[in-house]
């Protein structure tokens, strides 16, 4: 294929043309010069060609009601423009040269046969940001390759359970039974490595063979013994299996035996280890080994991120495990008569199910009447301190249940709701908004059912709600006037600019139509099918949504992979062209969307 410098077709949305596509539009590219100061395309107008910069920066504008230029976008190297205007015949904006400018001229009839021939470059530009949002996912599949390279020793590993040949046939079933392991390694003095017996060669002997329950179990071992090296590959040992017909490996350190592994921990591996916490958070009797089952949740946040599980399912996944291991904490830390007179209560974003990576504990306690208090006090000071030792750190604004503060009766709920609807101050503003997000996970779920209703009742506080949305506009939007990403010396921080507004502005929106769900894609949902949100705004809410999380993941890990603190701000430069695209798109549906919240709650400029 011809070479294009500084144009790579490798990139979105080219890289949705096959090879022959893409060598047929490389064949016919032009280059273009523009001056500065140069209209390229007349807003209104048609277009004889698509432009792809290729040095220099242009300025998309339009004209107000008075024939003032308003700045819409900027744009700079490797990004497109003009597609509109050549499908459509009508340009949206007019593009202005602000430097001279060096660019790719695609002609018309080109883009139009591509558009025609390749429905998924056609839909790139003719949809919106869920559509977008969708195709982008496409160029993550590279990532996926990464796990094939993924080591044995990274797996799970079911425990190599030694036993001598003469053990009978019933006693190892029962053996298998009490370790929870499939296969069990059968040590001969006539062999000079052990040999597999698994649960199905056990079976075939009692009602193939006939044997007896006393029968030894050394001649049903499989040899000689096939093994893996920790250092060898899962896909790998995969394939040992299925050349070799059989259930499991063993695998070696060196020349010790570490462990077994067979296709259920393979494929576990590659889906999902999120089966495998939660067997061991159902099986742990300790701290330690809850401390233990939760250091898996983040190798499976990396996981199921490289494979492009999407942000709603993978943050509500996590969720769930983050709840099991705070409702087995309180099962193993509390007697039984504190579970039944209380009810843990997340909040915040783990109140919401968007939790991804651990952050701060936030938490808070209904207690029933009748409880007594020193008893609890101790309880919940080992929650909070048992929480910090598996990952959670406290919360530096005290939201803990360890902090009287945040664990109350019914009563003294509802008098803190009054105290904080009259003084609605900024501590105020934090402290509803969190609650607003709470979710019970462990105790008696029924105890909350009266804060609930308290809670729902606050949608009927017109003042109140008014206040509570003036929140959503007092970051700044980080897309400029001009168009521009604006960031300080720490980057661009994705959510004060972009996470934020959405999230409380679906939550003031839940609460002002009376939609008692938390989850903020819920919210968003049950807002358009109530009529608040038009339809296409409310899809691309939550698409949006899913970029900012997305791009605020991949930033988090980066940092950890670079041995700094995960934060919220992002580096635009360093993004795919593809994501800075997506970033100004959900940046502007931000802005659309806070327009909305200006009009729903009277908010004003």
């Amino acid at each position: 294929m011809e070479s294009l410098p500084g144009l790579d077709l490798s990139q979105p949305p080219f890289d949705l043309l096959d090879e022959a596509g893409r060598q047929r539009l490389a064949a016919r590219v032009d280059m273009g010069f523009h001056p500065r100061g140069e209209t390229i395309i007349s807003g209104g107008t048609p277009s004889e060609r698509v432009v792809v910069i290729l040095k220099g920066r242009v300025q998309a504008f339009d004209l107000d009601a008075a024939g003032h230029e308003q700045r819409f976008a900027g744009y700079g190297s490797g990004d497109l423009f003009g597609a509109w205007a050549v499908m459509a015949g009508r340009a949206r904006h007019s593009y202005r040269a602000d430097t001279d400018v060096v660019s790719y001229l695609i002609p018309a009839p080109v883009f139009r046969q591509l558009l025609a021939d390749y429905p998924a470059f056609a839909a790139w530009f003719q949809e919106g940001l869920a559509v977008k949002g969708q195709l982008a996912r496409r160029g993550r599949d590279s990532e996926l390759a990464e796990l094939m390279v993924t080591p044995v020793g990274a797996a799970e590993l079911a425990p190599a359970v030694r036993v001598p040949a003469t053990m009978s046939i019933a006693d190892a079933s029962a053996r298998l039974r009490e370790e929870r392991v499939d296969c069990l390694l059968v040590d001969d003095p006539e062999h000079p490595e052990p040999g597999v017996v698994t649960r199905t060669d056990l079976l075939d002997a009692l009602t193939r063979a006939r044997a007896p329950l006393d029968a030894p179990v050394g001649p049903l071992a499989s040899r000689p013994l096939v093994a893996q090296q920790t250092t060898d590959v899962l896909f790998q040992a995969l394939t040992t299996m299925a050349e070799s017909r059989i259930e499991r490996v063993a695998v070696r350190e060196g020349e010790a035996i570490v462990g077994t592994l067979g296709m259920a921990e393979v494929l576990a591996h590659y889906a999902s280890q999120s089966h495998l916490i939660t067997l061991r958070l159902a099986r742990a009797r300790s701290v330690g080994e809850v401390a233990e089952a939760a250091r898996g949740i983040h190798r499976l946040v990396r996981t199921l991120h490289a494979q492009g599980v999407r942000m709603p399912a993978l943050m509500e996944l996590v969720s769930a495990l983050n709840s099991r291991i705070m409702a087995r904490l309180y099962e193993l830390l509390l007697p039984p008569a504190l579970q039944r007179q209380t009810c843990l209560l997340v909040l915040g974003s783990e109140g919401r199910r968007e939790q991804l990576l651990r952050t701060d504990q936030d938490n808070a306690l209904v207690v029933a009447d009748g409880c007594d208090d020193t008893a609890l006090e101790a309880a919940m000071a080992g929650f909070s301190r048992a929480l910090g030792e598996i990952g959670y750190p406290p919360c530096p604004g005290g939201v803990m249940v360890s902090n009287p503060h945040w664990r109350m009766r019914a009563a003294q709920w509802r008098a803190r709701l009054q105290g904080w609807r009259s003084n609605y101050d900024a501590q105020a503003a934090m402290a509803l908004s969190i609650t607003l997000d709470a979710r019970p996970v462990a105790g008696d779920a029924a105890l909350f059912a009266p804060l609930d209703a308290q809670l729902q009742a606050l949608g009927g506080d017109e003042r109140l709600l008014h206040a509570m949305a003036r929140a959503t506009l007092q970051f700044d939007n980080p897309l400029s006037f001009f168009g521009q990403l604006r960031q300080d010396e720490r980057g661009l921080d994705i959510k004060r600019g972009g996470i934020f507004p959405i999230v409380h502005g679906l939550r003031c929106l839940a609460l002002q139509h009376g939609i008692g769900q938390r989850n903020s894609f819920a919210r968003c949902e049950a807002l358009v099918q109530a009529g608040a949100l038009d339809a296409p705004l409310g899809r691309d809410l939550a698409q949006t949504l899913s970029v900012l999380q997305r791009m605020r993941l991949d930033a988090q890990l980066a940092a950890l992979d670079a041995g700094e603190t995960p934060g919220n701000h992002l580096h635009p430069e360093t993004l795919r062209r593809l994501d800075r695209e997506l970033l100004r798109d959900a940046l502007r549906v931000v802005k659309a969307f806070q327009q909305h919240l200006r009009i729903a709650f009277h908010l004003g400029d």
